[in-house]
Order: structure tokens, then sequence, then C-alpha cells
């Protein structure tokens, strides 16, 4: 596999992002700003629709529009993966012929940040290490952030076992946390493609196999594996989250087959080396690196395609509190990266059908909860019904086709069991209504510190299971 050509890159229909000024047009520094800016601005527009007569319309109109490309979404088809390379894991001795022709296949590099993750260090290392890819085909870096636990005393003993790990470890004063750690090692790596774990990730032995062949486009810079909740037996709050991976994983097949946009998220995720070098690697000024890296992927051209089977496994959160803390931090993070790169997407750096894409799904998962207050305290106020009811009523109608879909898609269950998991799972979204509500009132008022928060990790071992065929 041949990194992009040249001809295919000067023949980009995107402005190349070392020409785009990045550094100028995120403006970390006033993020606060921004942000009660566009509160402002939602809140007096959602306010001014209720006093006008033709709010009601514009609203409506709104609604038959979001509606459409919903409509277009739940109708595509996904596109098929490539065939799996072929299995190299087997009792036959390799013949010479198999092993010269190894020499062709792209080279990995699969890094992980790791932070006290003494409890599931072992088992991932122990995967990563034993996967059916060449060993002489990929390397595993481990980055150990200064833990303070027995985090640097296993790997000192899992480096003596296997060769092709790597392992760094940061000094105490080392910044940028997750993305700081991944920026550190990533240079002296030798892959074609990098992947990017978290430490409670269960990897599929066959993953790389099936996720390699995907990089044969030369547009494709990155490459997202579905998530799955392995301990998702354990509670209902765990249920609810293996939903709503299922949830985004529906979505993120059906945008990517309609030309919208893919993202990547922190877990699983792949990117070609050059296009992760034409970005800069991951910025360290924001708490979600993987969001992020999503939209300077895009402004450079790069596609983002999703793999369904066979899916990455992660710890669900299994208590109230740990789940709001977490939800907080993706729900900023996310909306972040809309105001630190608006100008680039007001100046149409995207295809249409991503910035259409892109603002659709901002209205729905951003908008809409932001509108939410001052649009039901106008309602009382004038005795009517909340003027985004239409929108609100799309919005759960999509989250339900969706969730349900994906998951028939993902588990593989019968109607009934799919049926009422939809139920509970819409029931549990309904936190990110309170989630978004109330982050985007507290990043208007009050500075964010940049800081790695990391969530628990406990190790579980019940229904770990996730590599579906």
């Amino acid at each position: 596999m041949a990194d992009l050509p040249e001809r295919f890159a000067s023949e980009r229909f995107f402005t190349p992002l070392d020409e785009l000024e990045i550094e100028d047009f995120p403006g970390f520094s006033g993020r606060r700003s921004k942000a009660a800016l566009t509160l402002s601005l939602l809140w007096g527009v959602t306010i001014v629709l209720h006093l006008v007569s033709w709010g009601t319309l514009l609203v409506l109109g709104l609604t038959a529009i979001l509606s459409t490309h919903a409509l277009r979404i739940l109708l595509t088809r996904p596109v098929l993966p490539p065939a799996p390379l072929p299995a190299t894991d087997h009792p036959v001795a390799h013949s010479a012929s198999e092993v010269e022709a190894w020499e062709t296949w792209p080279y990995v590099s699969l890094l992980v940040a790791a932070k006290n993750e003494e409890t599931v260090i072992e088992p991932l290392v122990t995967a990563l290490c034993q996967l059916d890819y060449p060993a002489c085909r990929y390397e595993v870096w481990i980055v150990d952030d200064h833990s303070t636990d027995g985090t640097a005393r296993r790997l000192q003993a899992l480096r003596d076992r296997y060769p092709q790990l790597r392992v760094l470890r940061r000094s105490a004063g080392a910044s940028g946390g997750k993305s700081g750690a991944l920026n550190q090692v990533w240079p002296d790596t030798k892959g074609d493609i990098i992947g990017v774990f978290d430490a409670d990730a269960r990897v599929p032995k066959d993953l790389l196999r099936h996720v390699v062949p995907m990089f044969d486009q030369p547009d494709v810079g990155a490459v997202q594996v579905q998530k799955a909740i392995v301990n998702r037996a354990k509670n209902l709050w765990t249920r609810g989250q293996q939903a709503e991976m299922a949830l985004d994983s529906y979505f993120q097949q059906q945008r990517i087959s309609l030309g919208g946009i893919g993202e990547l998220r922190g877990n699983g995720q792949f990117v070609r080396r050059t296009a992760l070098a034409q970005c800069g690697g991951w910025n360290e000024e924001t708490i979600t690196d993987d969001l992020d890296l999503t939209l300077r992927l895009h402004f450079g051209g790069w596609e983002i395609q999703f793999l369904l089977h066979p899916a990455v496994g992660e710890e669900g959160v299994e208590r109230p509190l740990g789940l709001w803390h977490q939800r907080n931090r993706w729900a900023e993070g996310g909306y972040q990266r809309y105001l630190d790169y608006w100008r680039l997407i007001a100046q149409h750096r995207l295809a249409p059908s991503k910035t259409f894409d892109m603002a659709a799904f901002w209205m729905i998962q951003y908008g809409l909860p932001t509108v939410a207050l001052p649009d039901f305290v106008m309602a009382l106020l004038r005795h009517r019904l909340p003027l985004f009811l239409p929108v609100s009523s799309l919005a759960l109608t999509l989250s339900m086709v969706g969730m349900f879909c994906g998951l028939r898609r993902t588990r593989q269950q019968s109607i009934w069991v799919s049926g009422l998991q939809t139920l509970w799972g819409n029931l549990y979204m309904l936190h990110w209504l309170l989630v978004i509500a109330t982050m985007t009132m507290r990043l208007s008022v009050r500075p964010k510190r940049l800081r790695w928060v990391k969530t628990t990790h406990l190790g579980n071992e019940d229904d770990i299971q996730v590599d579906l065929p």
C-alpha cells in the first residue's frame, strides 16, 4: 500500500491544511467569549421567534429541511468493507513465500497513553502483542504518563516478554495530557498506519486484518472502529451506554455513506501517517483530541471510514456521577471544536454535503438542547406549546429508529429484545439534554483549564465477547 500519490494530492478539491493558517483560526483563548455570544444568539433568536407571527412557520420549514436529510440518512445503504487480509496465526509453519509477501503489508504502530492503569494494562498489552498480523509488520508503544501506581512495574515485565513492545515513560512535568503523550511518541514510530487505543480496550485478534485494507483507498485518512461496552450486563447505566454506542455506530455508517462527516473516537482510531503529519499531530489545546482531529482531517480533504465488525471493547461507566463527568467532558470537547474552527467551516473548506451534514447534526445535538430552556419558559408565559416541539419530535424519532437499527446491526438480536433496549436507551439518552444545556451555560461564564481527566478503569471481565461475526 502506498501513501497518497502526489498527483492525487495536487488535484485535491480542498486547500492543503498547511496553507489554511490553522494556528490563526482556532482562537483557543477566546472560547469563553465565543461560547457566550453563541448562547446569547440562540436564546435571543428563540425569544424573538416566539414573539413574531412567522416564528412557527420558520421552525416548520427548518423541521422539513432536517426531516429530508434524516430520511436520506435512514434510507442510504452502508458501504461494505473490503475483504480482510488472510490469516497469519495458524499452526502450520509459514513458507518463505508467505514471509516475503508480508513485507508488502503496511507497517502499523499501535499507541496507548496510560496513566495509573495497573488494573488493565497487562491484558491490553498481551492482546496487542498477540494479534493475527505478522509480528514483523507492527509495533506496540505504551506511553506511561508518569503513573504513580504499579503500571511501570507491570510494563517492565511485559517488555521482557514481548519484543515488539516499546515503553516510554513521561516525566512528572510533561504537559498536554493524552494528546501530549501521543505527540511525544508518534514521530518515533515506524508505522504507515497509526492506531490509538484506550488502556481499557479489548482488542479482537483479527482487528488489523480488517482495518488495514480500508486504507487501500488513497483518500482515506482515518478509520474508526465500532466501540462496544464489555460490561454492558452490569446495570442499567451500562446497558444504556451499549445502546448509545449502537446508535453512534449506525449514524456513523449512514452519514459516511451519504457523503457526510465520519468522526473519530478516542478508542479504536486508526490514522494514516501522512494525514496525521499534515494535521500536525494531536491538538494539545483541546479536551477531546479525537473530535478535533476529525475536523482537521476533513479540512485537509481526507475521508474517515468506519468499521463495524469486529468491534473494540471498552468499559462502560457504572455509576451516575462518573457518567455525568465523562459526558460533560465529551460534550464540551464536541462543542469546543465548532468554536475553534467556525471560520474554516464558514469559509466552505468542507464539501457542501459535509457542511450541511455537520450543520444538521449540530442543530440536533447542541442547538436543540441549548434553546430548550428559553423555549419552555416562553411557552409557559404565552400559554402555548414549545416552538421547537416539531424539531424535538424529529430528534426523538431519529434516535428511536437509529438506535433500533443500530442494535439490530451491531448486536444481531431479536426484534423484541432490540425494541426493549431501544426504549430504555432513549430514556437513558435524555441525560444529554441536561448535559448540553448546562455545559453551554458553564462554558460561557467559566474559563476552562485543560488537564487530563481520565475515567477509572476497573478491569471487569464480565461479558467481554465483542468481536461479533
